[in-house]
């Protein structure tokens, strides 16, 4: 069955992004990384059938844009914009909110999986809707001291069940099953 998953890579102390929007190595799992991040890699490809994305994390228009996710990719907006293939993949700007996004996206991915990827706004927004199966975040070893939060705002209890951890040599993988959800 698809399921609806987050995507993120996460510093130690909860951070996708550091105090002047810096990486601090956060990704390093995903582009300098042999053996089991591979396996983790080849999984993300191979099982998602359509990407959302905020419009920050998403950042400008995808000229010249390329990605190995040869999928729809729906970005969150609140400017009409047409869409565009570039790179392999069609960009679907949704302006009527998070619920309009993942309908489309299911129709599009069809027996795969929906990825959410991002920003921190776009997560709790899923989250806070109940619109997540799982989480899978990707745990870089390191401590960004601030910036932006992934779970920050939340505003709830959400209960998880870990499916899965996978150690590799620049984060530790782990996955979450969403258990349910309480507003605090």
């Amino acid at each position: 069955m698809p399921r609806v998953y987050l995507d993120l890579a996460v510093s130690q102390d909860g951070f996708i992004a550091g105090p002047d929007g810096e990486d601090g190595g956060l990704h390093d799992w995903y582009f300098a990384e042999t053996g089991a991040a591979e396996g983790i890699k080849a999984e993300l490809v191979s099982g998602m059938g359509a990407m959302i994305l905020g419009h920050t994390a998403f950042g400008s228009a995808p000229d010249g844009f390329d990605t190995e996710y040869k999928v729809p990719h729906f970005i969150l907006t609140q400017t009409p914009q047409a869409s565009v293939e570039r790179g392999g993949a069609t960009f679907i700007f949704i302006t009527d909110g998070i619920e309009s996004a993942l309908a489309q996206a299911k129709a599009a991915a069809g027996e795969r999986d929906v990825c959410v990827a991002g920003g921190a706004q776009t997560a709790q927004a899923f989250l806070k809707a109940g619109l997540l199966d799982e989480l899978q975040l990707h745990v870089a070893p390191v401590l960004l001291g601030g910036g932006l939060s992934l779970f920050g705002s939340l505003g709830q209890l959400v209960k998880l069940e870990r499916v899965r951890v996978t150690p590799s040599q620049h984060a530790t993988h782990i996955t979450y099953r969403l258990r349910e959800a309480s507003h605090a």
